[in-house]
């Protein structure tokens, strides 16, 4: 089981793609063991049932969907941040992970 599973949601799971593939990388970089992958923000609530979840990074374009994945959410123990929008767009894996980590460890 990996030491952290990342969902990130964007609009069709499409576009961050490539994201998750620089993150991955950044974390096998890094040594962490870390399953991140990417899924429509309309999928999250199936994704909260069937997974374990520690973070969920909203893409930049679906950021009016926060406080309905918060609600999603609910009581379970998941954390929730919006990816910046400058990474976003640099496609910058490295940052966008350490800020993931960085908000499970507050």
């Amino acid at each position: 089981m990996p030491e952290k599973t990342i969902m990130l949601a964007c609009s069709a799971g499409m576009s961050t793609s490539l994201l998750v593939t620089k993150m991955q990388a950044a974390a096998k970089e890094q040594g962490l063991d870390a399953k991140i992958y990417a899924v429509s923000v309309s999928e999250v609530p199936q994704q909260l049932e069937k997974e374990v979840i520690d973070i969920i990074l909203l893409g930049p374009q679906v950021r009016y969907a926060e406080k309905q994945v918060a609600q999603q959410i609910g009581e379970r123990d998941v954390k929730l941040d919006v990816i910046n929008m400058s990474d976003y767009g640099l496609m910058n894996g490295g940052n966008v992970l350490a800020a993931a980590l960085e908000k499970l460890n507050n």
